[in-house]
């Protein structure tokens, strides 16, 4: 058996864990083993290391634990994501939400955050849904807030480049206004219009940190199949903190699959998947 081909110890499975779950929030249980050790093998061809032993030995020492643990979060994080994902949501924002919020925010732009943004296809789904809605609303302006930790998917997004098959969910109508096709025959890939790339600001954010950054509250937040990656007090902890960046009568759009139920949070189921930020102090 070659190097390569060892399996991560015990006692450095859990110091990997450990160190997952304090810097990222995420926690991997034993069954998810296989799966880190098939992950940190493309960094061990890419650090020139022999086994998962030199990876860390490399990883808990000093220059690793700067340099490396970025590169570490992004092998770690599943990015699955798709362009007008769970589209009822986006039918409530145009339908329900833009109106009733837009008289409130006149003046200003509409602030909406793609927390958990992956490789892009949620926000630029957004800044789809917004440019169409400000057509027939003069004097809409809105503003686009994606993050997310892995630098790897925040490259892929900011890029904008896409195959055919990714942007089907796309209608043929708003395919042919949004996205241009390559030059290239026979190519497979299209691009986000320039337009739409600069509606979207990109930003790498750890749900760990103290202080999610955002100068203005967003009156609208998306984090959609994100927290099912956390324990139950993380992500209390994490919905909090969200919560806190949300305006008064602004919407938390979750994924279906995740609930928000005995959480003690400033917020009020409206539909399935769907809060609204309560108004004053709770």
């Amino acid at each position: 058996m070659s190097a390569h081909d060892e399996s991560i110890s015990g006692r450095d499975y859990a110091r990997l864990c450990e160190l997952i779950y304090t810097e990222a929030g995420i926690h991997l249980g034993s069954e998810r083993k296989t799966m880190l050790e098939v992950r940190i093998k493309r960094r061990l061809k890419t650090l020139n290391l022999n086994s998962y032993r030199d990876y860390c030995d490399y990883l808990f020492g000093h220059e690793g634990l700067k340099d490396e643990i970025v590169h570490l979060i992004d092998v770690v994080t599943t990015n699955k994501t798709d362009f007008f994902r769970e589209s009822g949501h986006f039918d409530f924002l145009v339908e329900k939400a833009l109106p009733e919020l837009t008289e409130r925010i006149a003046g200003r732009n509409f602030v909406i955050w793609s927390a958990g943004c992956s490789t892009g296809e949620e926000p630029y789904t957004m800044s789809i849904v917004l440019s169409e809605y400000a057509l027939t609303h003069p004097g809409f302006r809105f503003r686009i807030l994606a993050s997310d930790i892995s630098n790897l998917v925040l490259a892929k997004a900011e890029l904008g480049v896409y195959t055919n098959d990714v942007v089907a969910p796309v209608s043929p109508l708003l395919r042919r206004k949004y996205f241009m096709r390559s030059r290239e025959p026979g190519s497979e890939q299209v691009r986000v219009v320039p337009e739409l790339r600069r509606s979207v600001e990109f930003r790498r954010l750890n749900f760990m940190d103290a202080d999610y950054g955002l100068n203005e509250k967003a009156d609208a937040i998306f984090c959609r199949n994100v927290i099912i990656y956390f324990d139950r007090p993380t992500q209390e902890r994490i919905l909090q903190k969200l919560s806190n960046c949300l305006a008064p009568g602004g919407y938390m759009f979750v994924g279906h699959a995740e609930t928000l139920h005995d959480m003690n949070l400033p917020l009020t189921p409206v539909a399935p998947a769907l809060y609204r930020r309560n108004y004053g102090g709770g």
